[in-house]
C-alpha cells in the first residue's frame, strides 16, 4: 500500500481529523540512514507526523520544521514537510541501541529523554514562527500533543506509531491528528475524549491493517464523519549536485583555495537522504572561478 493522508472533518465541522499510513517512508529512512529499530521508530513517528502537519499547511511553498533537541542517546532529530506532504529527515544518532521499556516497547522515551521540541513554519513572510515547548514524554505523540495544546491553544489527540518485523525493516507505520475546532460545543468535546480515552494504541490498530479511512472510520465515525480528501505523501529530499555546489560556495573562497591546495577531491553528504556528492579538484577550481 502507497503511504497516503486522509483528510476528514466530523460533528459538523467541529472536528478535524487526519490518518496516514506511512510504512514506505519510515522503512525508506530506515535504509539510507541504517537507523536501529529505536531510532527508525522515533524518526518513523517524527515523519508521519511531518507529513500531516505539513498538509496542513495553506500556501504552496510553506515549510515546516520539527526539530527535537534532546539529552538521550539518540541524540536529536530533524524532520522538514512542505504543504504537498513530502518530507524528509534524520536522527543524530542512528545507531542508538536500548533495552525494550518497562511495556515491552522500544523505548523511544528513553533514546530522546528530556528535551526540546521546536515546530518551524516558513510561510514566506520575513521571519518564520517558531514555537518550543518542552518534550513531556519523549514519545513524540505525547509531545506534539502537548505542543497543539501550549502553542497553538488547538486541543489535539496525536497518535504515532511503528511496528518493526523479525529483521528490523518495517511493518506498519502511521498515526493520526484529530483536532477540536474552537466553536466545538461541550457534549461533542466530552465524547470524543471518551472515545480517544478507550483507544488502547495506535500500533494495535495498524496491526490490524487499517487503513486511514478506516483509523478514522473508528474514532471519528460516531460523529458523522466526512471524508474531504487524500493526499499522497513521500519521503522526499530536494537536494541536487547544483544545491551542495551552493553551499560550498558560501563557505568563502579561502576555505574553497585551501580545500583546493589539499589536491583531493572531497565528499559532501546530504544529512537528510545520505546521498554523497564528489567534487574533484578541477570542479573546485571552477566554483571558485564562477564566485569571483
Amino acid at each position: 500500500m502507497k503511504d497516503y493522508i486522509v483528510r476528514a472533518t466530523a460533528a459538523d465541522g467541529q472536528v478535524r481529523g487526519f490518518a496516514a499510513t506511512t510504512r514506505q517512508m519510515a522503512e525508506y529512512a530506515r535504509s539510507v540512514h541504517n537507523t536501529s529499530p529505536v531510532a527508525t521508530a522515533a524518526l518513523g513517528r517524527l515523519l508521519c507526523a511531518g507529513s500531516m502537519m505539513g498538509a496542513m499547511m495553506k500556501g504552496e511553498k510553506d515549510i515546516l520544521t520539527l526539530q527535537i533537541k534532546c539529552n538521550g542517546p539518540i541524540g536529536g532529530l530533524t524532520v522538514t514537510a512542505d504543504s504537498q506532504a513530502r518530507v524528509k529527515g534524520y536522527v543524530n544518532n542512528p545507531e542508538v541501541m536500548l533495552p525494550p521499556n518497562s511495556k515491552g516497547k522500544l523505548d523511544v522515551g528513553g533514546a530522546l529523554d528530556m528535551g526540546i521540541l521546536s515546530v518551524i513554519k516558513d510561510m514566506g513572510l520575513k521571519e518564520p514562527y517558531v514555537g518550543q515547548t518542552q518534550l513531556v514524554s519523549g514519545e513524540i505523540a505525547e509531545d506534539l500533543t502537548y505542543y497543539f495544546a501550549s502553542s497553538e491553544q488547538v486541543p489535539s489527540s496525536v497518535a504515532l506509531g511503528v511496528l518493526m518485523n523479525k529483521d528490523n525493516t518495517v511493518k506498519r507505520a502511521g498515526g493520526f491528528i484529530i483536532q477540536l475546532m474552537p466553536f466545538a460545543e461541550e457534549a461533542v468535546i466530552s465524547s470524543l475524549e471518551k472515545k480517544i480515552g478507550e483507544l488502547h494504541s495506535i500500533t494495535e490498530l495498524l496491526d490490524r491493517e487499517m487503513t486511514p479511512e478506516q483509523i478514522l472510520e473508528h474514532m471519528l465515525g460516531d460523529f458523522g464523519l466526512q471524508i474531504v480528501d487524500t493526499i499522497p505523501t513521500s519521503f522526499s529530499c530536494n537536494c541536487s549536485k547544483e544545491r551542495v555546489e551552493k553551499a560550498i560556495v558560501s563557505i568563502g573562497k579561502k576555505d574553497i583555495q585551501e580545500m583546493i591546495e589539499d589536491n583531493e577531491p572531497i565528499e559532501v553528504n546530504c544529512h537528510f537522504c545520505n546521498t554523497s556528492y564528489c567534487f574533484s579538484v578541477e570542479e573546485l577550481k571552477e566554483i571558485v572561478k564562477r564566485s569571483r
